[in-house]
């Protein structure tokens, strides 16, 4: 069994983000009354299925202790990214997951996805990471490796918002 990568598990549910790390959180506005169907995307993979990433798991939606390997890119240029779901929440205002790097996975750090939704009954999706490079090819990437990591949080956003006006 592969195991985690970091010893800061849990940091991307609340509060800062350790240090020592490259940090990533991006916040983006879904329409009016779509917290649902935001939730449900997010919580049930097809938001990141949606995107065109590859998503294999051990179950239907995130909870925790999930198992899931996410690859990006193309044929054989497709990466695989082992991660295991350490947090998952769903309430009335808030809903999403976080997970960690596994062995093997092409960065060491934690991400999360979630949506949430304001008093006023505002709705965002929020990306929140911090990452440093687990490979040769991220350590070698350098920042190219970091502008892809925010190209592809901008196209979960982008994605996200899609998936909430067409519902």
């Amino acid at each position: 069994m592969a195991e985690l990568t970091y010893p800061e598990v849990g940091r991307t549910r609340h509060g800062a983000l350790p240090g020592g790390y490259h940090h990533l959180r991006h916040r983006y506005p879904l329409p009016a009354g779509s917290f649902d169907t935001a939730a449900e995307a997010v919580l049930s993979w097809r938001l990141h299925r949606a995107a065109g990433v590859r998503m294999r798991t051990t179950a239907a939606r995130a909870t925790e202790g999930v198992l899931v390997t996410a690859g990006l890119g193309v044929g054989p240029a497709r990466i695989w990214g082992p991660c295991q779901v350490i947090w998952s929440e769903e309430s009335p205002t808030r809903a999403g997951f976080g997970y960690g790097s596994l062995t093997g996975h092409p960065e060491r750090g934690e991400e999360a996805f979630v949506v949430g939704r304001e008093d006023d009954g505002a709705v965002w999706f929020e990306v929140r990471a911090f990452s440093l490079p687990a490979r040769w090819f991220t350590r070698a990437g350098g920042p190219a490796v970091r502008a892809v990591q925010h190209t592809y949080v901008w196209w979960l956003g982008r994605t996200l918002r899609r998936l909430c006006v067409s519902r």
